[in-house]
């Protein structure tokens, strides 16, 4: 008796046999260029993303307990709070921090630098993530009389700031302006931070240039509410602005440190340079827009010498706006970097760069593959029709005894298509294929 076989196992059989008509060769081959597509896609999108974010960075600041070190103290705090630890490095000033950030076997990432110090320095590796904040040119002085210019200060003793400092720099550059130099008269001395604040309060000296990279706010307040001394009111600012373009016109209004004891009792106009923070151009870009977002929550508040929001702003001094800083003051924050903690957002970030090259490869290597297993099949088909066009034309020319040679040919071609594996969606081009064999057998028999 005849066993049926059931509809599960028929249907069984039928994928094993189409499974095993499939060639792996063909497929492999197939496969093959959509593979080695997305492996240097891959590859390319591994070798151009950045590393994941370092945990630490170090900045350079300013003498401590100026008001850059304090504000780098701040930052510390902030970026803690993402599982970012910034080093502070002490330094003489902005000078200092400009040749730590150019130093190729320094280890420091960023620093505050004020304006008008690069004159002189290779800064061609160095990008600025913004501005953020006035840095103003206070010059304190004894005496009754009113001073407004700086040629005034002809003749006197005056500190100058420590080597190293921007103060010094850019007192140096306004005091030649104003033809004061070293070595004349004027003496020229090389003093900053609160050791100058302590000699012209002790009368040693006449003059200072403080600054906030090289004194503390508490000290140059101190400085306002001790009798004998005065802040210089710069009544040609407007033209030193327009001389140095990275200085900025500012005004203090009158009584606006204390109203009671009216300090200071004019308005008081003062030059400012914007103090950089300025980074090496193979900073993170995560990490400068941690920064940036530090500086903005530090310096965008207002205060008496700015708006809020002022700060930080991408205004292009003598530094080029890194590229990952002026993305970020146009869009913010990347939506990863907006909804998840700093390190899975890292971790995300990375993940689909290396994700979006594997799947924009598939959408075209899907619709490839069909094409190059299709073209591979019918290419093993089609070969074996050049060999039956030159046996067939052999009916005419050649003799009965070469025919017959001609029919073993056949056979053999016969035979090695008869050991092909074909996959069933070809079966119809296999079937005519033999058919067109044994076209070329009837010819080449009748004419033997």
């Amino acid at each position: 008796m005849e066993k049926k076989t059931s509809p599960r196992k028929h249907a069984v059989s039928a994928m094993k046999a189409r499974f095993v008509a499939i060639s792996w060769r063909d497929l492999a081959v197939s496969f093959g260029p959509m593979l080695l597509l997305i492996v240097v896609g891959v590859w390319l999108a591994i070798w151009l993303i950045h590393p994941a974010p370092p945990k630490v960075i170090t900045i350079a600041t300013g003498p401590q307990n100026s008001s850059f070190w304090t504000t780098a103290e701040k930052y510390k705090a902030i970026l803690a709070r993402d599982g970012v630890t910034l080093k502070l490095v002490p330094s003489e000033g902005s000078l200092d921090n400009l040749r730590k950030l150019t130093d190729p076997d320094g280890e420091v990432d960023v620093g505050f630098v004020q304006g008008g110090v690069a004159n002189g320095v290779n800064i061609d590796n160095l990008v600025s993530l913004g501005s953020v904040s006035y840095s103003p040119v206070s010059v304190f002085y004894r005496g009754d009389k009113v001073f407004s210019r700086l040629s005034e200060l002809t003749g006197k003793s005056i500190a100058v700031g420590v080597p190293g400092s921007g103060s010094r720099v850019l007192a140096l550059t306004l005091l030649k302006a104003s033809g004061i130099e070293p070595g004349g008269s004027t003496r020229l001395l090389d003093m900053g931070g609160d050791e100058a604040a302590q000699q012209l309060a002790k009368g040693k000296i006449d003059a200072a240039f403080l600054m906030g990279e090289s004194a503390a706010p508490a000290t140059m307040g101190k400085l306002l509410r001790t009798p004998g001394i005065r802040l210089l009111d710069f009544s040609q600012a407007a033209a030193y602005t327009r001389r140095f373009s990275y200085l900025n016109e500012l005004s203090l209004p009158a009584g606006v440190f204390d109203f009671r004891r009216n300090l200071p009792d004019r308005t008081i106009r003062l030059i400012a340079p914007t103090t950089e923070l300025i980074a090496r151009d193979d900073l993170h870009p995560a990490l400068s827009d941690l920064l940036i977002e530090a500086a903005r929550e530090v310096h965008g508040k207002a205060s008496v010498l700015q708006k809020a929001g002022e700060f930080p702003a991408p205004l292009a001094h003598e530094y080029p706006i890194s590229d990952d800083a002026e993305r970020y003051y146009k869009s913010g924050k990347s939506f990863f970097y907006r909804t998840l903690p700093f390190w899975l957002a890292s971790l995300v970030d990375r993940t689909m760069v290396i994700v979006l090259p594997i799947v924009l490869l598939l959408i075209p290597g899907v619709k490839l593959v069909p094409l190059l297993y299709g073209w591979r099949i019918r290419s093993r088909i089609y070969k074996w029709y050049g060999a039956l066009i030159a046996l067939e034309r052999g009916v005419i020319t050649h003799t009965p005894e070469e025919q017959v040679q001609m029919l073993k040919q056949l056979d053999d071609i016969e035979a090695s298509v008869n050991r092909m594996k074909m996959p069933l969606a070809f079966a119809d081009q296999f079937y005519v294929l033999r058919e067109h064999i044994g076209f070329v057998r009837s010819r080449l028999e009748s004419g033997a």
